[in-house]
């Protein structure tokens, strides 16, 4: 009994209290902020996250992928409010899945029509779907730039400068190969409210 409860003692100590503090220590030292959830600020509020997407659904911002962590992706897990990082993890045959596209084209096209773009072309597959997490902060080149005529008008801004905006706040593929040119959506609707205040919702 002495030699159990000394073990289980023991190991409390060393997994419950060394184990995470060392790890933390790690993380802290050599991360440095992703460490802390690589949390986006503006005028001293945390908005945001690098890591985390989020929703937007003004006309006047590019909207990322359709993402399991809204309202605020950047808040603890809350399963009644749903926020914190979650993904979905609906399967491919889930009808909430289906329905969640279908209403997310709507939306565009309703977007499009509005700013009088062709709301008859084409949408990029991710702006109607979510990354395999759920949590995707980044979109592709082609949904950003389908997303550009729309942005331009409703800020009443040229389409050439918010293009400009979207190719400086394109990352490249990482280490040159892996993946495709990604635009962080959160930072570019911040630079995006720089540029051109935004305007009352149409």
């Amino acid at each position: 009994m002495r030699t159990a409860l000394i073990l289980f003692v023991a190991l409390s100590m060393l997994t419950g209290i060394v184990y995470p503090l060392a790890i933390t220590a790690y993380a802290a030292l050599l991360h440095g902020a992703s460490a802390q959830g690589a949390l986006i600020y503006s005028g001293g509020v945390a908005i945001g996250s690098e890591l985390l997407g989020q929703e937007f659904h003004s006309a006047q911002y590019f909207w990322g992928r359709l993402s399991a962590t809204a309202p605020r992706p950047y808040t603890a897990f809350d399963a009644t409010t749903l926020t914190g990082s979650s993904g979905s993890n609906y399967g491919p045959l889930h009808p909430a899945l289906s329905a969640a596209a279908a209403a997310r084209i709507e939306a565009l096209r309703t977007a499009e029509r509005r700013v009088g773009a062709d709301a008859s072309r084409a949408i990029p597959l991710e702006l109607v779907t979510a990354s395999a997490s759920g949590l995707d902060p980044h979109i592709g080149l082609s949904a950003a730039r389908y997303q550009v005529e729309r942005v331009a008008f409703s800020r009443g801004l040229d389409a050439s400068r918010v293009e400009s905006l979207v190719a400086a706040h394109t990352r490249d593929r990482q280490w040159g190969f892996l993946g495709e040119p990604v635009v962080h959506v959160l930072r570019l609707n911040l630079a995006l409210d720089r540029e051109s205040a935004p305007l009352h919702a149409r």
